[in-house]
């Protein structure tokens, strides 16, 4: 089992970083003189998202005085790229981004290699000290065009299981090569970090673990938040409500999640309410067509996405993720953090943060009558909802703040420009 070292969180900075790295183009780049290092990201937007939230929260957290973050969108800019540009942070987007739908092969292959030299061109001019690549597409590109502009320090953060290379062709050959490139690949829970060392070869002293992080008192219950929430949505500030924060994808198993509450249905106190949360990514229409069909159409609202999850968590009684697959959800720290008990699917890192029978239940994933049954003892129990949502709101603020996260990547970014391995960084090591 991987795990987190218990080594301290410390950044391992102090010393500064070594200044004789060569970086992209000719010469060696003196990173005394440039202070603050330019870092730079490559993701596929800033639109709302697990991964895009994490970035946006975590870039405006770092020290300013010893880095440098640019954004590099290479499909979109986003809901996000506004606050962050309106913090001071650039963000830049591929100029001219066409959709591949009607072209050919061809032309496709080509559209990519000019992605791939035009990110080159932005990393010579940037001239980044790192270069950190989020989600699969931003890695396929951006990290070939990192090597061709030879910047120094390379990292790819998996976000999710690597069960998505089955549908995208070529993906884990061209990923397992690029691996050998990367000067750190991290996981954001050991389910993931397993599977890139059992799976794709990538070995212990390159492999670094950072859990997501949140603003945990963002989060913190409010009698009046709950309360203006439960106005707006036209909810009886009595009724019992459910909330499931995901962006309506077919893996993340809200059909799965309907079936189970049409078999609770009979059995939940009246005014019963399932708050949808999440972008629809083309299953919207099917979603509410099944809710009508199972007779449980009055008691789900969908709310599409929305800018104040923390309120809406706020005004809901119980948390629910029915996923199919996952790396590490924000949504179940966010739900902790928000004092609900939570009910999770036996995937990916959600059993490491949501502990079974303390802080909620985890359920087996595609077993609607499994969910039913972990929905109903919390929907009977009051006080047993009341003691696990004080429960993963202390291990959420324990073990995945905000702060915690950016001194990790902070002390992975010094600890790498030092020339440390990932394995040889206290903060960030596996412990086994």
């Amino acid at each position: 089992m991987f795990g987190i070292h218990s080594g301290s969180a410390t950044s391992s900075a102090a010393a500064g970083p070594q200044h004789d790295i060569r970086g992209p183009g000719e010469g060696i780049i003196d990173f005394q003189a440039m202070s603050p290092l330019p870092i730079l990201y490559v993701i596929g937007s800033l639109d709302v998202g697990g991964a895009e939230r994490h970035l946006t929260q975590i870039i405006p957290m770092l020290d300013r005085a010893r880095w440098k973050p640019v954004v590099c969108c290479l499909t979109e800019r986003g809901k996000l790229a506004d606050g962050l540009e309106a913090a001071g942070f650039e963000v830049i987007v591929r100029p001219d981004v066409r959709r591949s739908g009607g072209r050919s092969r061809i032309q496709t292959l080509a559209r990519l290699a000019e992605t791939v030299f035009w990110l080159c061109r932005v990393m010579c001019r940037f001239r980044p000290a790192i270069a950190h690549f989020f989600l699969p597409g931003a890695y396929i590109l951006g990290a070939p065009a990192s090597i061709l502009a030879r910047v120094p320090v390379r990292i790819m953060s998996r976000r999710s299981l690597n069960y998505y290379q089955r549908n995208m062709r070529f993906s884990a050959a061209i990923e397992a090569r690029l691996h050998r490139y990367m000067t750190a690949i991290l996981g954001n829970s050991n389910s993931v970090v397993r599977q890139l060392h059992d799976d794709e070869n990538v070995q212990n002293d390159r492999l670094g673990l950072i859990y997501n992080g949140i603003d945990v008192a963002s989060y913190r219950q409010s009698s009046t938040v709950r309360q203006s929430v439960r106005a707006s949505l036209k909810i009886d500030q009595g009724a019992l409500v459910f909330i499931i924060v995901a962006n309506l994808i077919l893996y993340k198993g809200h059909q799965d999640l309907l079936a189970a509450f049409s078999m609770a249905s009979a059995y939940l106190p009246g005014g019963w309410r399932l708050l949808v949360v999440g972008r629809d990514d083309g299953i919207g229409r099917t979603l509410r067509e099944l809710a009508t069909n199972l007779q449980i159409a009055d008691n789900v609202l969908f709310l599409d996405s929305r800018g104040d999850v923390p309120d809406l968590l706020r005004g809901a009684d119980v948390s629910v993720l029915s996923s199919h697959e996952e790396g590490f959800s924000n949504a179940v720290i966010e739900s902790m953090a928000a004092g609900l008990p939570v009910i999770a699917t036996d995937v990916g890192g959600n059993p490491e943060a949501n502990i079974n029978g303390e802080t909620g239940f985890i359920v087996p994933p595609r077993d609607p009558k499994a969910m039913s049954e972990a929905i109903l003892r919390l929907a009977a129990d009051g006080a047993l909802r009341t003691r696990m949502g004080m429960k993963a709101a202390d291990r959420a603020a324990s073990n995945f703040s905000l702060d915690a996260c950016v001194s990790r990547y902070e002390d992975l970014y010094a600890g790498l420009l030092q020339g440390k391995r990932p394995g040889e960084i206290a903060s960030i090591r596996l412990s086994g």
